[in-house]
C-alpha cells in the first residue's frame, strides 16, 4: 500500500470519531428539530454514491474504448462502493423522512432516480459474477447508464416537485450547520477514497495470483 495510506486512514477514523460531537453541537433545525441531523451523514453518504457512479462510468468508459485492464478493476471497485454509500443513502433517508415529512417513502423523482442507481450498481456486480465470458463488456455498458443517471438525480429537485429541497440549500447553510456538514462530507469523501484504494488492491492481487496459476499450466 502507498505510504500515505496509513496516515491517511488514521486521520478518517479521527474526524468519524469526532463527527458525532460537532453534529450534536451544531444547532436544532427550527421546523424538523432533532430528526434534522441525520442530515450529516446522509448528504455525504448520497454524495459518496454519486461520485462513485461517475468514476465507475468513466473507468468503463476508458475500459472500453482502451481494453486497460486496471480501468476494469477500478470500475468494479467503484460500482462495489456505488452500492455501499447507496444503501446507506437509501437507508438514513427514509429514517429522516418519516420523521420529517411523515412518510418513509415516496415514488417522487428523486428518490425514483436514486433507486434505480443504485439497482443499476446490483445488476452490474451481478453481471460481473454471474455474467460469463464478456460480462466485462456488457457490465461497462450498464455502468455509462448508471452515470447518465447521476446528473438527473442531482437537478431533479429543481425542476420536479418534490419532497426534497432544492440544491441551494447546501450552499446556504448558516457557518453553525455548515461547519460540521462540510466535515462531515470531508471524512466520507476520505473513507470513500480509503475503500477505493482498498478494493482495487485487493483486485491487483487477484490478478497477479490468476496469472501465476495460467504460468504453471503452460
Amino acid at each position: 500500500m502507498p505510504k500515505w495510506f496509513m496516515p491517511a486512514a488514521a486521520t478518517c477514523g479521527l474526524m468519524f470519531a469526532a463527527s458525532p460531537f460537532l453534529i450534536a453541537n451544531a444547532p436544532y433545525e427550527s421546523t424538523m428539530g432533532l430528526v434534522q441531523k441525520i442530515f450529516y451523514y446522509h448528504m455525504p453518504s448520497a454524495g459518496m454514491f454519486l461520485i462513485a457512479a461517475v468514476v465507475c462510468g468513466v473507468a468503463s468508459v476508458r475500459y472500453l474504448f482502451g481494453g486497460d485492464p486496471r480501468q476494469d478493476r477500478l470500475a468494479w471497485a467503484a460500482a462495489e462502493l456505488t452500492v455501499l454509500f447507496g444503501a446507506l443513502a437509501l437507508v438514513t433517508g427514509p429514517l429522516w423522512a418519516r420523521k420529517a415529512w411523515g412518510v418513509w417513502w415516496q415514488w417522487d423523482v428523486r428518490l425514483t432516480s436514486s433507486l434505480m442507481g443504485w439497482m443499476v450498481a446490483v445488476a452490474y456486480l451481478l453481471l460481473r459474477r454471474y455474467g460469463g465470458p464478456g460480462s466485462d463488456k456488457l457490465a461497462a455498458g450498464l455502468a455509462l447508464f448508471g452515470m447518465a443517471n447521476v446528473p438527473f438525480i442531482y437537478i431533479s429537485v429543481n425542476y420536479w416537485r418534490t419532497i426534497h429541497p432544492t440544491t441551494t440549500v447546501v450552499p446556504t447553510l448558516p457557518v453553525s450547520m455548515g461547519v460540521p456538514f462540510w466535515f462531515c462530507f470531508a471524512a466520507f469523501l476520505l473513507l470513500f477514497v480509503l475503500l477505493l484504494r482498498l478494493r482495487v488492491r485487493l483486485e491487483e492481487q487477484r490478478a497477479r495470483v490468476d496469472a501465476l496459476y495460467l504460468s504453471l499450466d503452460q
